[in-house]
């Protein structure tokens, strides 16, 4: 009989290591990881999404290289660490405060520098600038203490992204840091240990220029689940906090997120997990803690076919391309946690492809709810709720009258004035993003052509495969067009209710002009 594991305190917003494991909380034991990190090397870059528990696993770090051995009773590190030594630790973090100018970065780096000085016991020799300072704190924090530096650095990017919208300050902010960053180069003979964390995968030469020996492990297998809980981690460790939730819909609304293929570990992000256990609703906790406002113009800007969100296909160059005067969509999405990866290929040596996808339920429907104002759909709540209504009841004659009346209340200000109506893919993306947000389970089965979307939709027992597909006059032929593509075959030996559903759309008049169904009994 297995033993009965003791209910904790759920460590939501907490950072520091001490306190979890001093004070009852939960703690999923990541010094696996931590202890490849060092035998393995000792320059790294770690790129995650908000609320990943970056910032508690550099404390964990530090509380490490510290020396402070009874915090690691009963982890998988304590016997593997040398506890003799203890090594002097800087702490650098640009998570609090929001910085616009070149001059308060700066006035906040030499706060922090100075703060660490007198942690470590350190006198400066002389006045210097910024990158002298530091330079100076590494090595005079070997020489005082006997042993090599270890130098930490959490939300390494945040005073670029706080300035993202302004291209100006956004490179004074770049450049301030990489002054900074650029003392670590020349300071290696001083330094055991370094780890940079942030949200953003800013490239190497616009921020790390000469430190070529810095290794990037967001993407390594090995590292996937730094951050996160795993599955096994939500079985073992959280055990008590399961009773009356469903299993199955955990993993559905909260687990997904992946840095490699379909064969690594995927995670939960903890903020989620945490609040859902503490309120046993769900909810999208992580989702609403920002407004990705930045995301969305961007998206809007670059006219983004929605369909295509969950099936993106991409290169690993533009995957990490983030910098100020180059952010590829595909890149920002990725780095901010609302597409994941769900398939690695290296069909050629050396040349790799991605495809992204949502992570969980909960991406999917809130993102696509906050892309249907911009799409035009300004009714969104009362629109699912009519939506809803109809797939409740599988009234496919009020299906058909609500998104008529959906595509008719599209305001005629709105068209004149958004360029992204005159994109070709804008209606298809309003047809899908109106499901997706509801928070049914959508499967796009062709996203190839902007004018049109071949989607399915299971609920309730009932499955419903659209062509949607924007046209000049009437052709008739959506609902053929479906038989023709096979899509119900995969769906025959279900035992759910099939309907066929061909939907155009005049582009002219903007509305739907046909609406053909053809149901089919269950196998």
């Amino acid at each position: 009989m297995s033993e009965k594991v003791a209910r904790k305190k759920l460590p939501i917003g907490i950072q520091t290591f001490a306190d979890i494991r001093e004070d009852g909380y939960y703690y999923v034991d990541k010094t696996p990881h931590i202890h490849r990190l060092v035998e393995e090397g000792k320059y790294y870059f770690l790129s995650r999404p908000r609320r990943f528990g970056k910032s508690l696993l550099l404390d964990t770090i530090d509380c490490l290289f510290s020396g402070r051995e009874q915090l690691f009773e009963g982890l998988y590190i304590k016997n593997r660490w040398d506890w003799n030594k203890k090594y002097p630790v800087i702490r650098i973090s640009f998570g609090s405060g929001v910085l616009t100018s070149r001059e308060q970065l700066d006035q906040r780096i030499r706060e922090q520098l100075y703060v660490n000085r007198q942690r470590l016991g350190v006198e400066p020799d002389h006045a210097t600038d910024i990158a002298g300072e530091f330079a100076e704190l590494i090595r005079l924090a070997h020489s005082t203490h006997s042993q090599r530096v270890v130098v930490l650095i959490d939300e390494y990017d945040k005073p670029i992204l706080d300035n993202i919208l302004d291209s100006e300050k956004a490179r004074e902010q770049r450049e301030g840091l990489k002054n900074l960053y650029s003392v670590l180069k020349d300071s290696d003979e001083h330094l055991a240990f370094v780890l940079l964390t942030g949200v953003s995968k800013f490239s190497k030469v616009s921020l790390f220029s000469g430190l070529n020996n810095l290794r990037d492990i967001t993407l390594s297998a090995q590292y996937t689940s730094i951050c996160g809980y795993t599955d096994e981690d939500i079985d073992q460790v959280f055990t008590p906090e399961l009773a009356g939730l469903d299993r199955t819909q955990i993993k559905h609304w909260y687990n997904g997120y992946r840095w490699g293929g379909s064969e690594t570990t995927s995670v939960y992000n903890p903020f989620d997990l945490l609040l859902l256990f503490q309120e046993r609703v769900f909810e999208p906790y992580w989702f609403e803690t920002a407004t990705p406002t930045f995301l969305v113009d961007v998206l809007k800007k670059r006219g983004i076919f929605t369909p295509r969100l969950d099936q993106m296909e991409t290169e690993q160059q533009l995957l990490g391309q983030f910098d100020v005067d180059a952010i590829s969509t595909e890149g920002l999405l990725f780095q901010t946690g609302y597409l994941t990866i769900q398939k690695h290929e290296e069909p050629l040596t050396g040349y790799h492809l991605y495809t992204l996808g949502y992570p969980n339920q909960e991406v999917e429907t809130s993102l696509n709810q906050v892309l249907l104002p911009v799409l035009g759909l300004q009714e969104g709540p009362r629109e699912r709720r009519s939506l809803l209504t109809h797939l409740k009841k599988h009234d496919l004659k009020g299906l058909e009258e609500h998104l008529k009346a959906l595509f008719a209340g599209l305001p005629h200000d709105w068209y004149r004035n958004n360029p992204i109506a005159q994109y070709e893919g804008h209606y298809a993306s309003v047809f899908y993003s109106h499901f997706a947000a509801l928070g049914v389970q959508v499967t796009v089965e062709d996203a190839s052509n902007y004018g049109k979307v071949d989607m399915t939709v299971a609920f309730d027992g009932h499955i419903y495969l659209f062509e949607f597909k924007v046209v000049e006059q009437v052709q008739g032929n959506a609902l053929q067009q479906i038989k023709d593509k096979g899509y119900a075959d995969k769906y025959r030996a279900s035992g759910q209710q099939l309907h066929l559903i061909g939907v155009e759309f005049s582009r002219e008049q903007r509305q739907i002009l046909v609406f053909e169904v053809e149901t089919v009994s269950a196998a």
